[in-house]
């Protein structure tokens, strides 16, 4: 019996998102983005899973975005960089999910971009300890984008999660959201001025995706 391709995918593993919107992103809750448009940097972790067969356990996909006005309205403009260490299959299986060809959650939101300007591999550090993480896209020594992501803390020590917001690229799962210590970026590829900032949105949380 052949396999539909609406049923042919199953990961799971960590976000990290940083974006230039004050904490919490406005976006999130479908609200216009801080000084009328959003430069957000998407990093999915894959800690396991499978897509049509192929094994993506240990792979990282990151969706460096221009939103220019409302997050809901679209026309988003993206860089896509795939994790350098995967080979041709796991590329393209990552591909096929994140730009939603294999439908499911993740499908609603790839549609929310409008043009794809550049698809790059390059090395991807993405790393969570205790809710604060670190993200890295590019070589140490020149990277593409780098943050430092720290949670907010609630009155008994845990992390500040949202839940059931009408905006997420975590459809299901709670975010813990913070600030990022650290988040700068280069334009160049979005046509953008580069970015070097302190304190504003970041995310972090679980994600598993299947159709």
């Amino acid at each position: 019996m052949t396999t539909s391709v609406e049923t042919t995918y199953d990961i799971e593993g960590r976000l990290l998102e940083v974006c230039t919107c004050a904490a919490v992103c406005p976006c999130w809750v479908g609200q216009d983005p801080d000084g009328g448009n959003c430069q957000g940097t998407v990093a999915w972790c894959v800690d396991r899973g499978t897509v049509q067969g192929v094994d993506v356990s240990d792979r990282v996909i990151v969706l460096v975005v221009h939103i220019p006005g409302n997050v809901l309205a679209g026309d988003w403009k993206a860089v896509v960089y795939v994790d350098d260490r995967c080979s041709g299959e796991q590329e393209e299986a990552l591909l096929n999910v994140f730009t939603g060809k294999l439908g499911g959650a993740i499908a609603d939101l790839a549609a929310l971009v409008g043009e794809v300007v550049a698809v790059e591999r390059t090395a991807v550090s993405a790393e969570v300890q205790e809710g604060a993480g670190t993200l890295r896209i590019g070589p140490p020594d020149s990277p593409v984008a780098y943050a430092e992501l720290t949670p907010l803390m609630g009155a008994t020590g845990r992390p500040t999660t949202l839940s059931d917001s009408v905006f997420s690229t975590i459809p299901g799962s709670p975010a813990y959201v913070g600030t990022a210590d650290v988040y700068r970026r280069d334009g160049r590829l979005l046509g953008r001025p580069d970015i070097d900032i302190s304190g504003m949105n970041s995310v972090q949380g679980s994600f598993r995706f299947t159709a």
